[in-house]
């Protein structure tokens, strides 16, 4: 059995290798665009879930005190921006924004429809009680909050917090 001489099909293989190289290429750098482009979608789709959870959130409390008007009606809390210990700004995803903010607002339920007037002996209680508090397993990490602000405008109770990762003491 006679073997073909490929030398006649030099300049085909090297263009077949050129269109598959090229098209290897093009497809790595489409789904560059893709995998971008789909990562910028989940995080404005998490932030829009987000708000209308408190938007839902807001309505029902806004129904249930709506005929009260010293009470405390919806509770906001703001994550305010911190630094570490080397003075980096220390920077959460979308995610985990979202769950830290749902769950100390889920610990500021007790606070709805209380008197506002009320409100200093409250935010020193609420202080007592969430500061330092290890919120567990929040996107596979711990955190622990620190209370750095509260204050109610127009009966709604504004929480600024900081939050950073919390490290377990040595054993």
């Amino acid at each position: 059995m006679r073997v073909p001489p490929f030398e006649r099909y030099s300049i085909l293989m090297k263009s077949a290798a050129s269109f598959v190289v090229g098209t290897i290429i093009g497809a790595m750098f489409y789904h560059s665009i893709f995998t971008s482009n789909f990562e910028a979608l989940t995080n404005t789709n998490i932030a829009l879930e987000e708000k209308l959870g408190e938007f839902e959130a807001e309505n029902k409390e806004l129904k249930q005190f709506k005929n009260k008007h010293s009470v405390i009606k919806s509770i906001q809390p703001v994550l305010e921006d911190n630094r570490d210990s080397e003075g980096q700004a220390i920077v959460f995803d979308e995610l985990t924004k979202t769950e830290l903010k749902k769950r100390v607002r889920d610990s500021l339920k007790a606070m709805l429809g209380r008197n506002i007037y009320d409100i200093d002996s409250d935010a020193k209680l609420v202080r007592l009680l969430l500061d330092q508090k290890v919120y567990t397993a929040v996107i596979e990490k711990d955190y622990t909050i620190e209370i750095r602000t509260v204050l109610v405008v127009e009966n709604v109770l504004r929480v600024w917090f900081s939050a950073e990762q919390y490290k377990r003491p040595p054993s």
